[in-house]
């Protein structure tokens, strides 16, 4: 993007291009988004009101695969309707307020589903290395407070992100934003004046809680897997990995691709932009929508509450 030596006063409207280099072809882009959309939604409903109607899924493991269920249908839904008006209808335009605002949303979801990935790995850890424990220590009401925690962590830790913005940068060099959604970087990199303290503070959320986060469910996953190894009989060892897979494939996906594309925006000017834009929107799109099927294929109990719709 070619930045030129006039500057616009706080824009009211920013127009988001989509996809650059493939805008010849992103209405056809748009048909793989919009199914994994129609699967996210679908598929993370359904595993809602499973858990909701059966009593024996009240445990704390699916009581945070309920909560990531929610935090998927919401994280997607701040995204992909904009992005399919951007690629079918050429909706590009959006108001300033209604892109920090949007912008706001999608951290604020994605560190939601950080924190919840964390507690569903420190879930596991105290089942497994502490099964005795297990029940007295993950109450229903650790589990709420739990919630309530990832929510108000992320919200906050995202929050001066939209302050710095409206209360440091007044001067823009343009309002086009090469990218198919608000997203922080993007923003910011419009702006005309010192951007320094943005990013300074944009790297200080992404450490504080990716970092964190990944951090101690590496640590956690470490520590269940040597319990693991430990036990006796073969059986046991089985069942205690098979509990763990699907977690384990949820959080690879989901760091896996956030790492990717948090590393590009910053550091790979060699990348070709649509390269880096493309991924960070199917970062946005595919664990939303392999999450309820990942679990619904792994989770036994999830399996057969499944083969009971089906069958009545």
């Amino acid at each position: 993007m070619s930045i030129s030596n006039v500057t616009i006063l706080t824009p009211s409207v920013l127009t988001l291009i989509g996809i650059p280099g493939l805008e010849s072809v992103q209405s056809w882009i748009g048909i793989p988004f919009c199914a994994m959309y129609l699967t996210a939604v679908l598929g993370n409903s359904w595993l809602l009101s499973i858990i909701r109607s059966e009593r024996s899924l009240r445990e704390p493991m699916y009581l945070f695969l309920g909560m990531l269920a929610a935090t998927d249908i919401a994280l997607s839904t701040s995204v992909v309707p904009k992005m399919l008006g951007i690629f079918w209808f050429h909706v590009s335009e959006i108001y300033f307020d209604a892109c920090l605002l949007q912008m706001w949303l999608i951290h604020t979801f994605q560190g939601i589903e950080s924190g919840i990935l964390l507690a569903m790995a420190l879930d596991r850890y105290v089942a497994i290395c502490s099964p005795l424990r297990h029940a007295a220590i993950f109450t229903q009401q650790l589990v709420t407070q739990i919630g309530v925690a990832v929510t108000l962590r992320a919200a906050i830790l995202v929050a001066p992100c939209l302050v710095l913005i409206k209360c440091r940068l007044h001067l823009y060099h343009t309002t086009v934003i090469s990218h198919s959604y608000c997203e922080h970087m993007a923003i910011v990199k419009l702006a005309a004046g010192n951007i320094r303290v943005n990013k300074v503070y944009g790297l200080f959320v992404a450490f504080t809680v990716v970092g964190f986060d990944l951090t101690v469910i590496t640590l956690s996953y470490v520590q269940i897997f040597m319990a693991v190894f430990r036990l006796p009989q073969k059986e046991a060892r089985l069942k205690a990995v098979h509990t763990c897979v699907p977690h384990i494939c949820v959080f690879l996906q989901f760091y896996l691709l956030a790492f990717f594309s948090f590393f590009t925006h910053r550091f790979g000017g060699h990348i070709p932009p649509y390269i880096h834009i493309l991924f960070s929107s199917i970062y946005l799109v595919v664990p939303p929508c392999l999450n309820p099927l990942v679990y619904g294929a792994k989770t036994k109990q999830i399996r057969i509450q499944v083969t009971k719709m089906f069958r009545s």
